[in-house]
């Protein structure tokens, strides 16, 4: 699994107009699903997702996790980061796991999520979203279980 987090001093996920999740100060993940991803490698994402130390401290240095330092996560599937761009000028999507597995799985993560940090709000599977964020620093990174 592929998370590319954020750091943000706000985010918000919408569909139609309609808030689907928002956070202040916290992490935005998009999160991507590959072919031969599974619930361990979703739960070592989940770890590195709360542990991953990119917020400061006292000196000013990225040595506090989520979990360390509070603030929101918002978790949005975006099948897209599993996509091929090796050649062409036209992505591939034969990395990316089936629709129905990669659905169960960041649902799984989720749910997961949910139960180990407060707040967590997400957007929906296979939804056309609009994600608002201001990213913070900026402060981003790709993460990979």
């Amino acid at each position: 699994m592929i998370a590319l987090i954020q750091r943000v001093t706000q985010a918000e996920v919408l569909t139609g107009g309609r808030s689907l999740g928002a956070i202040g100060p916290g992490i935005l993940a998009l999160i991507g699903v590959q072919r031969g991803d599974d619930r361990a490698g979703a739960d070592r994402l989940l770890e590195r997702l709360l542990g991953y130390r990119i917020f400061a401290d006292a000196a000013g240095r990225m040595n506090r996790s989520l979990r360390e330092h509070g603030g929101g996560l918002l978790l949005v599937p975006q099948f897209t980061l599993a996509a091929d761009t090796n050649k062409g000028t036209r992505a591939g999507f034969s990395t990316a796991a089936a629709p129905q597995a990669a659905r169960e799985l960041f649902e799984h993560l989720l749910r997961e999520a949910q139960s180990r940090h407060t707040p967590v709000a997400s957007g929906a599977f296979g939804a056309d979203m609009q994600v608002a964020l201001v990213n913070d620093g900026p402060v981003t990174f790709w993460l990979e279980s």
